[in-house]
């Protein structure tokens, strides 16, 4: 039986896909105006792939412009950040993979919610 975590956070929610020791993949959405911290992991790497949607990505202080198709590789350590910049909900997959998965390794450098 598989089971799927649903996750609500204040600019969307997240569903864990699969979960393994060695990666996990979750579907992300965002909802039109909001985005995720800009953050780093120090225990993983991810890549993103847009499904449905348009996408400003911040990889270390650069921007650039995403949709359905494109995607990109988040190396461990650094700095990353995914905006909503359409009027539609965006979704994509991302595949993580390192030694640890938990959300505590999320490392916040600004966010929008006040979160630490």
């Amino acid at each position: 039986m598989i089971s799927i975590e649903k996750e609500d956070r204040p600019w969307g929610r997240f569903f864990v896909l699969h979960d393994e020791p060695q990666y996990k993949i979750k579907r992300i959405e965002v909802e039109p105006g909001h985005r995720l911290s800009y953050q780093y992991h120090n225990s993983r790497s991810e890549v993103w792939s847009i499904v449905s949607g348009e996408a400003i990505i911040t990889i270390n202080g650069l921007e650039g412009e995403y949709n359905v198709g494109k995607a990109v590789i988040i190396p461990q350590g650094t700095k990353h950040r995914i905006q909503n910049n359409g009027n539609e909900k965006l979704i994509f997959i991302e595949v993580q993979t390192g030694t640890y998965f938990g959300e505590d390794d999320i490392v916040r450098i600004e966010d929008d919610y006040n979160r630490t």
